[in-house]
């Protein structure tokens, strides 16, 4: 691939590939971002990406669901694969207002799938981001693998079990070259403080609420953004075509567990409480979520017996440096709770 369309490249996970593609991989081509930039896709997470690869980076204010738009794109750039992360990815947002998902996650693909299959022989790969949310909820002893049946209990992960079905249609129907992979939750740098980790460690700074959803018992397992990075990179360098990988972090964990580890860490890198109490004093429990899944885990044995891979942080270790990292960029945090991000992007993209 030459031409790699990246879509939500301005994205949590977007920013952090193109990062590692960029900076890291034996990718030698060019990346073109295709981002609407909504409310969570922050360019300036690429500023010294932009400067540094001037020759190898471009970014497009586009928004999927505009195929006339995408039309462009694809021509322009001449565009031989595609990475696709742009997606509406909030449970909790999904439920109040599912329209944006339905719009994002089902016509911005099927946009995407399409434009791919009338460019003939030209694109090389596409690759489909999606969730483990589409398998629904597990009990204790089991493990979402490839084959695990999709059974989505919100508007997101239906929306994003949708998608999926359409990528694997188009690559039986039309032999488009397609692979999928499915990832459990992720966390790292970049991640806009509306999810779980991002959000008590922002809170737990300031001294502030940390409220937990019902018991506090619903278990996840969580993966590094840079190890889910070379994740995807490996399946589109070595995996089969028409095949699906689930990418897991090895880490699972009930909510209530990260919340304090997030606490204890920071008792011990930024001190106690003014009052010196400790952090964990600031959980709270508040009402459960509509359709809150138990537990989800992610059996990853096809990627690592198949293609080798294999996470290479803890949740220890991935959590120490997540931690670390938004207490070393106050500037880039201050930017996206005060929403000054967003005037930035008005005065550079409109």
């Amino acid at each position: 691939m030459k031409n790699l369309l990246v879509s939500g490249g301005a994205g949590f996970i977007g920013v952090n590939f193109i990062r590692y593609l960029l900076e890291e991989s034996n990718f030698e081509g060019r990346v073109i971002n295709v981002d609407k930039l909504t409310y969570a896709g922050n360019p300036e997470s690429l500023s010294d990406i932009e400067a540094n690869y001037s020759d190898r980076y471009v970014f497009v204010k586009a928004d999927i669901v505009d195929k006339d738009r995408l039309s462009v794109i694809f021509d322009k750039y001449e565009i031989d694969g595609i990475c696709h992360f742009a997606a509406e990815s909030h449970v909790d947002r999904s439920i109040a207002s599912p329209d944006e998902f339905i719009r994002t996650n089902i016509i911005g693909t099927y946009n995407l799938l399409e434009l791919s299959r009338q460019r003939g022989g030209r694109i090389r790969l596409f690759h489909h981001i999606s969730t483990d949310e589409v398998f629904g909820s597990l009990d204790k002893e089991e493990y979402f693998t490839e084959e695990t049946s999709y059974k989505p209990n919100s508007p997101y992960s239906a929306s994003k079990a949708s998608s999926d079905h359409l990528v694997r249609s188009y690559y039986k129907t039309y032999d488009l070259p397609v692979t999928i992979s499915n990832c459990s939750n992720n966390y790292g740098p970049f991640q806009f403080p509306e999810k779980l980790i991002p959000l008590m460690i922002l809170n737990a700074i300031q001294d502030r609420a940390l409220p937990v959803y019902g018991d506090g018992l619903n278990v996840r397992d969580w993966l590094y953004v840079r190890d889910h990075c070379t994740a995807i990179w490996t399946i589109m360098k070595k995996g089969r075509i028409g095949e699906t990988y689930n990418i897991g972090g090895k880490s699972e964990m009930e909510n209530t567990k990260v919340v304090e580890m997030i606490c204890d860490y920071l008792d011990v890198i930024i001190g106690k409480r003014p009052n010196r109490e400790k952090r964990r004093s600031l959980i709270s429990f508040v009402t459960d979520r509509p359709g809150h899944d138990r537990r989800y885990a992610i059996d990853s044995n096809k990627i690592t017996s198949q293609l080798g891979w294999m996470p290479l942080e803890s949740f220890e270790t991935g959590l120490l440096k997540t931690i670390k990292w938004y207490l070393a960029n106050e500037q880039w945090v201050n930017s996206v709770q005060s929403g000054e991000y967003l005037n930035w992007i008005k005065q550079h993209y409109g």
